[in-house]
């Protein structure tokens, strides 16, 4: 999450339990909504990518079908993976700030409030 327990300032007693936050269910909800879009999409990812390389070297005759011109099914696959990976980028940014930024905000509110001391950059201003 970025959070980072600092000592609290002398006299203060102000301190957040980590460990504690993890446990509750505003956490898990945002742990489990992470994982199920990370996971699934990252195994998605590596198949894909594996398939192409696997593709690359072991079915040369089919990676160089052309499909037009001098531009061979290989060349498209590859081209594929780059825009894959810009959709998956984008398609998780658009996930987060529906899905989990909310949460998050809402989580980080709740510890800035209940211990405000422990937020604060020992350089200036918040972390």
């Amino acid at each position: 999450m970025g959070f980072h327990p600092v000592e609290p300032p002398a006299g203060s007693g102000a301190a957040v339990d980590f460990t504690e936050v993890q446990q509750t269910e505003q956490f898990r909800e945002l742990r489990k909504r992470h994982r199920s879009f990370v996971f699934p999409m990252a195994v998605f990812f590596l198949l894909w990518y594996f398939a192409y390389v696997l593709l690359a070297d072991y079915a040369h005759d089919f990676m160089a079908t052309p499909v037009v011109g001098n531009i061979n099914i290989g060349i498209i696959l590859g081209l594929l993976q780059f825009v894959s990976t810009f959709v998956i980028t984008m398609w998780y940014v658009s996930y987060a700030n529906r899905r989990l930024d909310p949460i998050a905000a809402e989580l980080r509110h709740e510890l800035e409030e209940a211990a405000p001391e422990a937020f604060i950059d020992p350089a200036g201003g918040t972390k």
